[in-house]
């Protein structure tokens, strides 16, 4: 039975750059966001920005699990996906949830949402995404699912290859070097639909390590775009809560483990 991998991840939490390093490795069959259409067009109906939904892709929760299901019949699978499109119907599935390998992906959700902002500012409270990746990750250990692994954007942006050898690693998979990089400006296919939300890994040709003085600007930012839309203060007030909690489940380097001994 091939595996089935799935990056659960919350928007701009640098998800698209880990899918693009797996996509790399070459040896998965990677799918991008295939319960996006299920989220917007059936079962929330809400408009989402540079979003083109006119493609021959199930738009219910079932004709999506059951697509991944079929591309594993074929070759191993890789799936970066969001937590909020799927819970709770996911977590009624326990079938499905045992089939899967669940990894999640966590950021500053600070940082996470600012960036979201750029794209949609009529982005929702559920849209931040981290509530219901703890609804998920608690419902899996409730389900008896003790194996899901916790990575952060900020560990991989430090240092990516250090912190893709420890994921893999923790998947049982080996250490592939090229998959680091890409030729930068190629886009998959499959992004295509979605790609205004991707141009900034589209131009790159690896993970940008976080340059000095990035944290300070970002809040900055914040507190400025707060005075207009004050909302998102309650966003970051409601998530963080629940990142934190992620957090204390994040994979460490092993440089990290020996420290925490």
């Amino acid at each position: 039975m091939n595996p089935v991998i799935i990056l659960w991840a919350h928007p701009r939490s640098m998800s698209t750059a880990i899918e693009r390093v797996m996509r790399e490795r070459g040896d998965f069959d990677c799918l991008h966001e295939p319960f996006l259409h299920y989220y917007y067009l059936e079962r929330t109906g809400k408009g989402l920005p540079h979003f083109d939904s006119k493609q021959n892709h199930p738009t219910s929760y079932a004709g999506t699990r059951d697509l991944i299901l079929e591309r594993a019949e074929s070759r191993p699978v890789f799936v970066k996906d969001m937590s909020y499109y799927v819970i709770p119907e996911l977590l009624e599935d326990a079938e499905f949830c045992r089939r899967i390998r669940h990894c999640f992906l966590i950021r500053n959700p600070l940082r996470s949402i600012l960036s979201y902002y750029r794209l949609d500012n009529a982005v929702a409270l559920a849209e931040i995404g981290i509530e219901a990746q703890w609804r998920h990750f608690s419902g899996l250990q409730a389900l008896g699912i003790d194996d899901a692994l916790v990575l952060e954007a900020e560990t991989v942006q430090a240092d990516s290859a250090s912190a893709m050898s420890r994921f893999w690693q923790a998947l049982g998979l080996e250490y592939r070097e090229q998959a680091l990089t890409w030729e930068q400006g190629s886009i998959p296919r499959d992004w295509q639909y979605v790609q205004g939300w991707h141009q900034s890994i589209s131009d790159s040709s690896s993970i940008r390590r976080a340059a000095a003085g990035d944290a300070t600007e970002a809040l900055a930012e914040f507190e400025t775009l707060c005075l207009a839309a004050p909302q998102l203060r309650e966003f970051l007030a409601f998530h963080l809560p629940f990142y934190e909690r992620l957090r204390a489940h994040r994979l460490a380097l092993e440089a990290d483990d020996a420290a925490s001994r």
